[in-house]
C-alpha cells in the first residue's frame, strides 16, 4: 500500500478525530503559541527546532522547574553535537519541582482489587518521601549511591522513587516480572548497592513470589515491605517499619545537571540490555511531552499501566507531578474489568496503554458498558498498534483520540508523536517531538518519505552515556552523510502524503523479498486484520540466499483453519494488499508469541525457533 493510498483510507476513515475550534484554545500548545505570537502548530514546531535553547528555556519557566543555583547558559555546545551540556553551572534536585503543587491537592489515587478507593495529597506524599530520605541517610547510603527498586508500581513505589533522588542518590529501574538471572545481571550492571522490594504482589487471584527472587540472585541489602504472605529476612535486610524515619522533614540535595538520576534498562530485544542512565535533566522532558503533546493540566488524573522498570513508569511520576497533575494507579494486571471500573471511580482523563492490552480487551470485551466519558484522551505506546484495535479504543472513551507516542528509554520520552490540536488518525503520528529534529533516509542516505529514522540532536533528554556499551559507536557511528550530524535511532518510518507518519517496526526487522525490502510490521497489518487471526509474526527464516518469509500466528478460539489453508489465506491477502512477489514460505501456527515483559514482540525468539525447526527437519 503506497503513502498516497494510505492517506487516502485517513481521510475517509470514520474513526478519525478532529479537535473542536475549543478544545484546540483550551490546550498548553496554543497557550504556548499565542505567549510566543505564533500563529500555527507548525510555526510553533518550526520555532522548537531553529530556537532549541529558546524552546528549552522556555519549558523551563512554564513548568516551574525549581533551582537552588540559576543555569547561566541553557545550552553549550562547546565539546561537541554528541555531548551537548545543558544547564550550564546549574544546581538543582529535580524531585523539588514534582512538589510544587498545593499541598492539599490529591497527588496519587490508588487501589487494590476489591479494596476502596484510596488518595493520598501532595502534602502526605512529601512527608513519607522524607522519612524514606533520612531512612536512607541514617542506614549510611547517600550522594551517587545506586539503589535498585524492584516492585510493582505502588504509591510505595513512587514515594521510594522519589526519596532516592531527594537524597542525592540513583535509582536502579528493574522490572517486578524478571527471573533471577535477569534482577541478577541488571544489579550487576549497575552495581546496586542496596534494593527495595516487597515479600510478594498478586496477580489476578495469585500471589506471585518477589523477594525470595531476590534472594536468589544475591541482591545486596535489601528494604522489604510486607504483604499477607509469611516470609523470613536474610540478615541484615530490614522491614519496611524498621527502616522508616520518623522525621519527615528532608532538603534536596542540590545535584549537577549532568549527574545522573535513574539508570534503566532497554528491554533486551537484541541481547544484553543497555544501562542507560537518566540525568536531572531528563525528566524536563518527560515533563515537556506530557505538557504539550498530551496537554496535562493540574485538573487531569493520568492512569498508565506500567512499573519503574520501564520508561514509562519513572515518566508517568514527572509527566504528572511537575504538571502538578494526578497519578491514578491500580495494584493488579490491567487485563480484566477491575481496572476499567478503576478508571472509572478515579476519573482518569488520560489514560496510557499498550497495543497488546487493547487487543486483548477487544478480544474478551470486558470492557463493555464502563463509562469512560472524562477520559479526554488516551495515549498508545510501546510497540506499533494497529488500526482496528486503535478504533476500539478511542469509541471506548466515546471517540476520544489517541495519541501515537514512539521514543525510547535512551530519549527519555518521545521521538514522534501526536497532539490534542492535530487529527488524530488510529495508528498514525501527527508531528515529531517539538524541541526534537527528525529526518528520514533511504538505503543510500537520501531524505526520503520512506525508511530509516534519524534524529537530529541535540535535544533535552537524550542520552549522552551508556555504563555498558560505548555510546558513540550505539548512536552515532557510521550515520549516513548528512549537513547535521545525525543520532540512530533504529525504527522505519514513513512519511504520509499529508505529512503524517507510520512506525513499520525496527529497521533490524526488515527483510528483502524477492528484490524488494520491507518490514514485518507491514506484513503484520495485512495479516491482523483477517478473520479469526488474533495475532501474527512475521520473520525471514535464516536460510542462505534471499529472505524467506515466515509467519508465526496466533488464533482466536473460534479459529479453525489448518496450516495449509492458513497459509493460502495469507498469502492472498499478501498478493492483493503488498506485492504478488511476496511468498510466505511457512506458517507456523502457536499459542501465543514471546514477549519481552514490556510487550514487545521477541521475533529473535520466533527467528531462533523456526532455525531449531529446520535443523531439525534436516536431520
Amino acid at each position: 500500500m503506497t503513502p498516497a493510498s494510505l492517506t487516502n483510507n485517513l481521510s475517509t476513515n470514520p474513526s478519525a478525530w478532529y479537535p473542536t475550534s475549543d478544545q484546540i484554545q483550551s490546550t498548553n500548545i496554543t497557550a504556548l503559541q499565542q505567549q510566543l505570537g505564533l500563529d500555527s502548530y507548525e510555526q510553533l514546531y518550526q520555532w522548537s527546532i531553529d530556537h532549541r535553547d529558546q524552546f528549552w528555556h522556555q519549558m523551563i519557566q512554564r513548568l516551574g522547574i525549581q533551582f537552588q543555583q540559576p543555569y547561566s547558559t541553557v545550552l553549550d555546545l562547546s565539546n561537541g553535537i554528541e555531548q551537548p551540556h545543558w544547564l550550564v553551572n546549574a544546581r538543582f534536585n529535580i524531585v523539588e519541582s514534582c512538589f510544587l503543587a498545593p499541598q492539599t491537592e490529591t497527588a496519587v489515587i490508588f487501589q487494590q482489587p476489591g479494596g476502596p478507593l484510596q488518595r493520598w495529597t501532595y502534602g502526605e506524599l512529601e512527608r513519607l518521601t522524607n522519612r524514606v530520605a533520612n531512612g536512607l541517610v541514617t542506614a549510611g547510603y547517600g550522594v551517587g549511591d545506586e539503589i535498585a527498586v524492584i516492585m510493582p508500581m505502588t504509591v510505595q513505589a513512587v514515594v521510594i522513587y522519589l526519596a532516592i533522588i531527594k537524597m542525592g542518590g540513583v535509582v536502579v529501574s528493574i522490572a517486578d516480572s524478571f527471573a533471577p538471572v535477569e534482577i541478577a545481571t541488571r544489579l550487576h550492571l549497575s552495581r546496586t548497592k542496596a534494593v527495595f522490594t516487597q515479600v510478594s504482589l498478586r496477580r489476578r487471584g495469585k500471589d506471585l513470589p518477589l523477594y525470595s527472587k531476590l534472594v536468589t540472585a544475591v541482591a545486596p541489602r535489601a528494604v522489604v515491605i510486607p504483604t499477607e504472605i509469611p516470609y523470613a529476612l536474610r540478615p541484615g535486610d530490614l522491614t519496611w517499619d524498621d527502616f522508616l524515619s520518623d522525621d519527615d522533614q528532608f532538603t534536596a540535595i542540590p545535584c549537577d545537571a549532568k549527574a545522573p538520576l535513574n539508570i534503566l534498562f532497554s528491554s533486551g530485544t537484541t541481547g544484553t540490555p543497555k544501562a542507560i542512565p537518566w540525568t536531572h535533566t531528563t525528566p524536563i522532558k518527560c515533563a515537556t511531552d506530557g505538557h504539550l503533546h498530551h496537554d496535562i493540566h493540574p485538573e487531569d488524573v493520568i492512569a498508565w499501566p506500567t512499573s519503574l522498570g520501564w520508561m514509562m513508569g519513572p515518566w508517568l511520576i514527572y509527566a504528572a507531578m511537575i504538571n502538578q497533575a494526578t497519578i491514578a494507579l491500580y495494584d493488579d494486571a490491567p487485563l480484566d474489568r477491575g481496572f476499567g471500573t478503576f478508571v472509572q471511580a478515579a476519573g482518569v482523563t488520560l489514560l496510557g496503554v499498550v497495543p497488546s492490552l487493547v487487543s486483548a480487551w477487544r478480544r474478551s470485551g470486558c470492557m463493555t458498558g464502563i463509562d469512560w466519558h472524562q477520559i479526554k484522551a488516551f495515549s498508545s505506546t510501546g510497540e506499533c498498534s494497529n488500526p482496528g484495535d486503535m478504533a476500539f479504543l478511542m469509541a471506548l472513551g466515546g471517540h476520544k483520540p489517541v495519541i501515537e507516542y514512539c521514543g525510547g528509554t535512551e530519549i527519555g520520552g518521545g521521538y514522534i508523536t501526536g497532539t490534542l490540536v492535530q487529527p488524530a488518525y488510529p495508528s498514525t503520528f501527527s508531528t515529531p517531538a517539538l524541541g526534537l529534529a527528525v529526518v528520514i533516509l533511504d538505503d543510500q542516505g537520501h531524505a526520503s518519505d520512506r525508511g530509516e529514522a534519524f534524529i537530529i540532536p541535540p535535544s533535552m533528554g537524550l542520552s549522552t552515556t551508556l555504563l555498558n556499551r560505548d555510546h558513540h559507536q550505539v548512536y552515532f557511528a557510521d550515520t549516513p552523510a548528512y549537513p547535521r550530524p545525525l543520532r540512530r535511532h533504529g525504527d522505519r518510518l514513513v512519511q504520509l502524503a499529508n505529512g503524517y507518519y507510520q512506525i513499520q517496526g525496527r529497521v533490524d526487522d526488515t527483510m528483502n523479498l524477492g528484490g524488494i525490502k520491507i518490514s514485518a510490521v507491514e506484513i503484520e497489518r495485512v495479516l491482523q486484520a483477517l478473520p479469526n487471526v488474533q495475532e501474527v509474526a512475521a520473520i525471514s527464516s535464516a536460510s542462505s540466499g534471499p529472505s524467506e518469509l515466515v509467519i508465526y500466528a496466533v488464533l482466536t478460539p473460534s479459529g479453525q483453519s489448518t496450516q495449509q489453508d492458513l497459509q493460502n489465506c495469507f498469502q492472498q491477502a499478501i498478493r492483493q494488499c503488498l506485492n504478488p512477489l511476496f511468498q510466505i514460505k511457512d506458517v507456523v501456527i502457536v499459542e501465543t508469541l514471546p514477549r519481552t515483559a514490556s510487550q514487545k514482540i521477541l521475533r529473535r525468539d520466533l527467528r531462533a525457533h523456526y532455525q531449531g525447526q529446520e535443523s531439525m527437519t534436516q536431520e
